[in-house]
């Protein structure tokens, strides 16, 4: 098979900057973010943002089927020989954010998602699967490297953040690799890095998700504001109540959200749930 750049200059392709097109070929790279993935030949992999193909392919040989989502059609003669024997890569020139994701569980059912993710739509692609879904087993994502610090990071650092506590609840969360901004075509201003996310059930327990996840935004709400007084902008608590809730999730008065590891944020909005302050 040719060189992706070679496939990419025969095909006339134009990087578009509204898509973040930066694209990995080198192979070691490629086969070794499969493998972070722990990817073998009985995973369905899920892929958001196949670009070229060059991981697509990479993902190929060792998984049992790779379901690829593209945004830019233009790429279409690009992936079709790029990924050329590869029998078990279905493409979907489709926006991911805009697909109904119960419907793709339904068919997929248990799968992993691997993938170069466009800078601009990483948060809210990670999110989507924090949040929604319910047939993932772990997330393994390129991302611009302070984005990963931030998937990642520990309550009280700079970079923890409203993410990163609702990552932890549900996902181990780690940095598999480093990548420089010279693997890339074109080349970014920034480094990245590899991200994976193994789900592990009720790792965090909640009464609420939806309960955990308003009251993490409201801990992160104002980062120079105190706790309480977050607390009584967000969801309308007396002094008095706010101050008995936090003594009740033995938080400490003056505390601000962001020093409070994920577990502690949990046991805040279990209360807040139980007491009716979030319905």
């Amino acid at each position: 098979m040719r060189e992706i750049n070679d496939i990419l200059k025969s095909c006339g392709f134009q990087f578009k900057k509204q898509f973040g097109q930066n694209f990995l070929t080198d192979k070691n790279l490629l086969s070794a973010i499969a493998a972070d993935a722990g990817i073998t030949k009985d995973t369905t992999v899920l892929e958001i943002g196949a670009g070229a193909g060059a991981l697509t392919r990479a993902l190929c040989e060792k998984a049992k089927r790779v379901v690829a989502f593209e945004i830019d059609r233009s790429l279409q003669p690009v992936l079709a020989e790029a990924l050329a024997g590869c029998d078990n890569a279905e493409i979907v020139f489709r926006d991911f954010m805009k697909c109904d994701l119960v419907a793709l569980e339904a068919e997929l059912k248990e799968y992993v998602v691997a993938a170069n993710l466009p800078y601009y739509v990483t948060t809210p692609v990670v999110m989507r699967f924090i949040e929604e879904a319910k047939g993932c087993k772990s997330l393994t994502v390129m991302v611009q490297e302070e984005v990963a610090e931030r998937f990642c990071a520990a309550a009280g650092t700079p970079e923890y953040g409203a993410v990163t506590a609702a990552i932890a609840r549900v996902a181990e969360c780690r940095v598999a690799r480093r990548v420089p901004r010279a693997m890339f075509i074109p080349r970014p201003n920034v480094d990245s890095a590899v991200v994976n996310m193994s789900f592990v059930k009720d790792r965090i327990p909640v009464k609420s998700a939806k309960a955990y996840r308003e009251t993490v935004r409201c801990a992160f709400l104002s980062r120079r504001k105190t706790l309480e007084n977050n607390l009584l902008a967000c969801f309308r608590l007396s002094r008095e109540q706010a101050k008995e809730i936090l003594s009740a999730a033995e938080i400490a008065e003056g505390v601000r959200g962001e020093t409070l590891p994920p577990e502690r944020l949990a046991r805040l909005s279990d209360l807040l749930f139980e007491k009716g302050h979030i319905k």
